[in-house]
């Protein structure tokens, strides 16, 4: 079974940045897309930022880009979302998620992590 666990989190003033961990552990042969969403309060999920095997990017749209970057470390199973300049706005649960493939099948699974709560306040 694999599981993806984040971490990072937290109360943060307007301006502030925080840094998100999701580590993905269990029988896993390998991992292909690695992505994060959010989801504000009353809102659905969506996508924030997306990165490939290989270290390519997308992001949600101008309102991330240049302020959020995405990034991965394939040798811990471990992509990162570090957040600057944060607004009130990008209050939400952030969720990671991963295409991986367990080492017990020949299929991509889609895993999502728990959560972690982002708060931006004054």
């Amino acid at each position: 079974q694999v599981q993806l666990v984040e971490s990072g989190g937290g109360l943060v003033q307007p301006g502030g940045c925080l840094r998100l961990s999701c580590a993905a552990s269990g029988s896993i042969g390998s991992i292909n897309d690695m992505a994060w969403y959010g989801q504000a309060p009353g809102k659905s999920r969506e996508l924030v930022a997306r990165i490939t095997s290989g270290g390519s990017t997308n992001y949600k749209d101008y309102s991330v880009k240049g302020r959020f970057t995405i990034s991965r470390d394939n040798a811990k199973n471990t992509v990162y979302l570090e957040m600057n300049s944060l607004k009130p706005e990008d209050t939400a649960v952030y969720y990671c998620t991963a295409l991986v493939m367990p080492m017990t099948r020949i299929t991509f699974l889609e895993v999502w992590g728990q959560g972690t709560q982002v708060i931006v306040s004054s």
